[in-house]
């Protein structure tokens, strides 16, 4: 099942890849050396370690917590699968996201807002302690071993399709804002799934601009969970620029520090990336003029 779902997944994103490539979005990314190794090794890290070992630890666990519920759901019709599936993996994810915009788990989240440009190479940039941790993954591999492996792979294929077409640098659904008799395809759309707008506006460089909201839009697949849990911002624009302040104004962190915070720890001024260490504060009012407030001083 992996071999299939890597295969779809390798399909999509060269769906996507190509989509940028001829729209010539990669052009204006400049991205760093440390991005494309961060982003390039996260993604490897992830299909040939995180997933494979976390669905491995789960089902030797299942087999010997309850041996006799092997494939006990594989019954079940398909609206059922899907529905339990959104819940215990796209519902978890979106708490695991929102809780990693917290001070305890920003470090491990981190990574994935410190690129300075959207593009579907950035999904997957992330800590590698962060996959590791997530509950939607450890949730799936207890219900592939209760049945739902098939239903996992048609899932995924979906989420994976979503996810990367909210960070493509090509947004999809411009269109829909422009064409006005498309507009309540768009009104559905974009409080349904995640789309391009409302998540650049997630990762967007600062609230100020009037479409940032990067302390909410923490959907993944379904955007109806911004919605119910009163996290949703829908502008139908994007941000004009995206990533961290503390990155322009302190330099950006290196890829393995990124990477593999806590077992290396930053070097530079202000990091979250250090024991003690918080999240940069965006500039507030102080008197006629606005003054940028630094997180807590990192310990030597």
């Amino acid at each position: 099942m992996n071999l299939v779902q890597n295969v779809v997944l390798v399909a999509i994103i060269l769906f996507f890849a190509v989509l940028e490539i001829r729209s010539r979005k990669h052009e204006h990314f400049h991205a760093t050396a440390d991005d494309t190794k961060l982003e390039l090794f996260m993604f490897l890290a992830l299909l040939a370690v995180s997933q494979p070992f976390i669905f491995a630890v789960t089902a030797k666990l299942a087999a010997v917590a309850m041996p006799a519920q092997r494939d006990a759901w594989a019954w079940l019709p398909w609206w059922a699968m899907g529905a339990i599936l959104l819940v215990a993996d796209d519902m978890t994810q979106y708490w695991w996201h929102r809780a990693s915009h917290s001070p305890l788990l920003w470090p491990l989240h981190r990574a994935h807002h410190t690129a300075h440009y959207m593009s579907i190479r950035i999904t997957y940039r992330n800590n590698f302690f962060y996959y590791l941790m997530m509950p939607g993954l450890w949730a799936s591999g207890v219900l592939i071993y209760l049945g739902l492996g098939n239903a996992y792979l048609v899932y995924i294929v979906i989420k994976l399709a979503v996810i990367l077409g909210a960070h493509s640098a090509v947004p999809w659904d411009a269109p829909l804002y422009r064409v006005k008799w498309l507009h309540p395809l768009a009104w559905v759309l974009e409080r349904t799934v995640v789309t391009p707008a409302t998540h650049w506006a997630h990762h967007a460089l600062t609230n100020d601009d009037g479409i940032g909201h990067y302390k909410g839009n923490f959907g993944n697949l379904l955007f109806i969970w911004d919605l119910l849990f009163g996290t949703a911002r829908i502008t139908r624009r994007y941000p004009p620029k995206v990533g961290l302040q503390d990155d322009l104004l302190f330099g950006k962190e290196r890829w393995f520090v990124e990477m593999f915070y806590p077992l290396v720890h930053s070097r530079r001024a202000h990091s979250a990336l250090v024991p003690g260490g918080r999240a940069y504060e965006e500039a507030k009012p102080h008197g006629d003029a606005m003054q940028h407030v630094p997180a807590a001083e990192p310990r030597p």
